[in-house]
């Protein structure tokens, strides 16, 4: 969990919001509550221990309803962060894959993961084309982030362009009077053009008066200017692409690495190294080697039902699909 270098500074109030700490607290509780016999075999003080170090970690988002998922923004990250972890491999691969299949493989993470935010991104990525569409998991995942972790602020922005799109601008108070009822009403005649797009530099206004008043996460103004100014005109979905594809709003969110570096996990590769030599040697498995590691990713496997302590030892680094897409190709 990233801290904030100023806390010291902020007031005790301040430090709780900022940090969700409250937040933590109740449901730690409430899982205790819950699970009660299960965690006090292994005594009280060790469990909160064992659940703040995985918030810390950001492990503790694994196999969470939706709900608790999306609440904080440390756990949005951590979850967009296990989702690469989990599934970089397909990247690697070059594997193209649909829509519904990017919604399966985030609702193994979540199981009530809803596919509404998965068809939002799909938007993005396909420029609000057919999303039936096959994408590359490069593409998917910066988007996918851009639409869960600001999905607020996307909301808040689809708003303003709609009213732009329609001849409203949401920072500008009118008087009526007789020419400007006149104005209103020619602009309302008009058929918009959502592939025009708006005027890049009143959409930047309006988004900076939102940001202003924004009580959500949203990405850097000194980002969204830039991008912004960078052409004359812009859509929606173009305008949210954008955002996805810059590197200092990614490097802000701190979730997913750089583009250039999205396939590389030396530790992963390391672990998966690790294993495969260590199948190579096996007198038994000569001429079995995939079978042989299959089994041994199958005793690895995390259930959902595992307790908090024994999630604990899960290694996202061999866990999920990554592995079995490795063995396959060898």
């Amino acid at each position: 969990m990233k801290m904030n270098t100023d806390r010291f500074n902020l007031t005790v109030d301040e430090y709780l919001a900022e940090t969700n700490v409250l937040f933590y607290l109740n449901d730690a509780v409430t899982q205790l509550l819950e699970h009660k016999e299960e965690y006090t075999q292994f005594g009280v003080v060790r469990y909160f221990a064992e659940y703040f170090t995985s918030v810390k970690n950001g492990n503790h988002v694994l196999f969470r309803e939706f709900s608790y998922i999306k609440m904080t923004p440390h756990n949005r990250e951590s979850f967009i962060h296990i989702f690469w972890k989990c599934f970089r491999q397909i990247g690697k691969n070059g594997d193209l894959l649909a829509m519904s299949e990017y919604s399966s493989l985030l609702q193994l993470l979540c199981p009530d993961f809803p596919t509404e935010m998965v068809q939002n991104t799909a938007r993005i990525v396909l420029m609000d084309d057919a999303t039936d569409c096959l994408m590359s998991f490069s593409d998917f995942i910066y988007s996918f982030q851009i639409q869960f972790y600001y999905e607020e602020f996307v909301e808040s922005v689809s708003v303003i362009y709609e009213d732009l799109l329609s001849g409203k601008n949401p920072n500008t108070v009118i008087v009526p009077t007789s020419t400007s009822v006149e104005q209103l009403s020619s602009a309302a005649n008009k058929e918009p053009d959502p592939q025009e797009g708006v005027d890049s530099s009143i959409f930047c206004e309006c988004i900076e008066g939102l940001c202003e008043r924004f009580k959500h996460k949203f990405p850097s103004t000194v980002a969204i200017k830039e991008m912004l100014e960078s052409s004359q005109r812009v859509s929606f979905y173009g305008f949210l692409m954008a955002l996805a594809k810059h590197e200092g709003v990614n490097q802000d969110i701190g979730a997913l690495p750089n583009k250039s570096d999205l396939l590389i996990d030396p530790e992963m590769d390391q672990e998966l190294e690790r294993l495969i030599a260590q199948v190579a040697i096996s007198p038994t498995s000569n001429n079995s080697s995939s079978s042989a590691l299959g089994q041994k990713e199958t005793s690895k496997k995390a259930s959902p039902r595992k307790s908090l302590h024994q999630r604990k030892r899960i290694e996202m680094e061999s866990d999920g699909s990554t592995e079995e897409t490795d063995s396959s190709e060898n």
